[in-house]
């Protein structure tokens, strides 16, 4: 199960992420010791079936889902992009009311960008993805990804593919962490070279991504 917040929209996000990127470029000197260690990515071992409401929500949000092949495969991370990274993060995090998709929508998973200020995990990734693409970032190096939480239930978080290694975007921590340090189990995630998935090597795929 997500993790409450406080009800917004995407229009609020954007405002306070256009001051956010200022923010971040003025203190950059100043946080320049605040970057993680770095550390191993995680590996595709092999193809994956996509999750079934990611199709569907592929087929309303196609540039969501698009894979640019020339845009870099890795985030730099530097002082002011990690900044700008926690702080979306924590921001979503706090801003989306969380509700399941079967209390939302009655249906099991679906998944859409929160526009109406609600939403379940994947949901507030997706609207993280598309804050930091935005913002600059290249969404590339931006990956859904399904895992087994730690109640062992399907639950989704966005991998930023970085030179310091990959971090999860999480809605039931507003730390941002290494991959390894999560406690989940990877499954899969999205392809970097195609409309695609790729399997992280988890023996179990759940068929959703929000249950509680």
């Amino acid at each position: 199960m997500c993790s409450a917040g406080i009800k917004a929209g995407i229009t609020g996000l954007a405002l306070g992420l256009t001051l956010l990127v200022g923010a971040t470029q003025a203190t950059a000197r100043e946080q320049s010791s605040a970057l993680p260690r770095a550390s191993a990515g995680a590996r595709p071992v092999g193809t994956a079936r996509p999750i079934l409401a990611w199709t569907e929500f592929c087929k309303s949000y196609a540039t969501e889902c698009a894979v640019d092949t020339n845009e870099p495969a890795r985030i730099t991370l530097t002082p002011a992009v990690w900044s700008l990274v926690t702080s979306v993060n924590r921001r979503v995090n706090d801003r989306i009311q969380a509700r399941t998709d079967q209390e939302h929508w009655g249906v099991p998973d679906r998944w859409d960008l929160a526009e109406d200020g609600v939403g379940d995990c994947e949901d507030y990734q997706l609207l993280k993805r598309r804050l930091l693409a935005e913002a600059g970032l290249p969404r590339r190096a931006m990956r859904m990804t399904v895992v087994i939480d730690e109640k062992g239930e399907g639950h989704a978080v966005l991998t930023l593919i970085t030179d310091r290694g990959d971090f999860a975007l999480d809605n039931k921590t507003s730390t941002v962490m290494a991959w390894h340090e999560t406690g989940y189990t990877y499954i899969k995630r999205e392809s970097q070279d195609a409309v695609a998935w790729v399997s992280l090597g988890g023996a179990t795929s759940p068929m959703v991504t929000a249950n509680r």
